[in-house]
């Protein structure tokens, strides 16, 4: 594989096109608005400026993965003659059967067709297209060009080839791929959110305050990030999208959203990305320390 298109600039997506093309493939990063590419841009520069002060990378490694990346708003321009299309869009079933579909008929036959998605069955999104025993899942962690895990997960129709391709691949990018298998919230969710959940909860009934929960979480169990801090991290829409695929997915009730989740979404408190979420991120820097603990 050497020409990889990534779907979608956002925060995976800008880290995924990172990492690929500071490895040296050719990336086409491709979304519907050119004000999000030159964000996503701008942020994989940010962060290449970062590595650079901290003499992780030289001038030269950050002008090679910059000129390895083009940007597009069709898809139609960006995924011909590419080995694998990375679909790293917003974590809504309709949205990523909509780009599978067209994907699939703008890809070439041999193309792998992976999704970033953190819950959505692979099978069901492989199931729109035509060469299902080509999709496949390729979980990155937040932030990408940080964290080692790929979580791989396989559809019911997903090839030893197609698996193995990407596992390798995986590998080169200096990543540590875990194979799974396709149930809702595969490994890292099923186990992450019930306790983002849970941390919810107890805030919910008054057993403690955010930063008591997050203290107790993190000294006690040394834990980088407490839960609530982390839910902020990751966004609180997208916990409860997806616990709400778990809930669905399992119909078991210990996956059912806490209600303060619930309310705090729809009052538009989303964590660092909306400004306010378990903590306020408006009156100082905290939304820049969070990101740098992992930098």
């Amino acid at each position: 594989m050497k020409n990889i298109a990534v779907i979608g600039a956002g925060t995976m997506g800008n880290g995924i096109a990172h990492v690929f093309a500071q490895s040296g493939y050719k990336v086409n990063l491709i979304d519907i608005s050119q004000e999000s590419l030159d964000r996503g841009i701008a942020t994989i520069t940010k962060n290449l400026d970062r590595m650079l002060s901290k003499g992780k990378i030289e001038e030269t490694d950050k002008a090679k993965t910059l000129t390895n990346i083009n940007t597009f708003t069709e898809l139609s321009k960006g995924i011909p003659n590419t080995d694998l299309v990375v679909e790293a869009a917003t974590e809504k079933l309709e949205i990523k059967l909509s780009l599978f579909k067209e994907m699939d008929a703008i890809s070439g036959p041999n193309t792998i067709l992976a999704t970033n998605t953190s819950s959505i069955s692979i099978t069901q999104i492989a199931a729109v297209t035509g060469k299902p025993d080509k999709v496949i899942g390729m979980h990155f962690m937040n932030p990408v060009p940080i964290m080692k895990l790929v979580e791989i997960i396989r559809g019911y129709n997903t090839s030893e080839d197609t698996t193995k391709a990407i596992m390798d691949l995986s590998l080169k990018l200096g990543k540590t791929p875990t194979e799974v298998n396709d149930y809702p919230g595969f490994v890292a969710n099923r186990i992450l959110m019930p306790m983002i959940n849970e941390a919810i909860e107890t805030l919910y009934h008054g057993v403690a305050g955010v930063e008591e929960i997050d203290t107790v979480m993190k000294l006690g169990m040394a834990h980088p990030m407490g839960p609530l801090q982390l839910a902020d991290f990751i966004g609180l829409d997208v916990c409860l999208s997806i616990l709400n695929v778990m809930y669905d997915g399992f119909k078991n009730p210990k996956y059912a959203p806490c209600p303060l989740l619930v309310n705090m979404v729809m009052a538009n408190k989303l964590g660092v990305k909306s400004g306010e979420g378990f903590y306020d991120y408006t009156i100082s820097k905290k939304a820049e320390k969070v990101s740098d603990q992992f930098k």
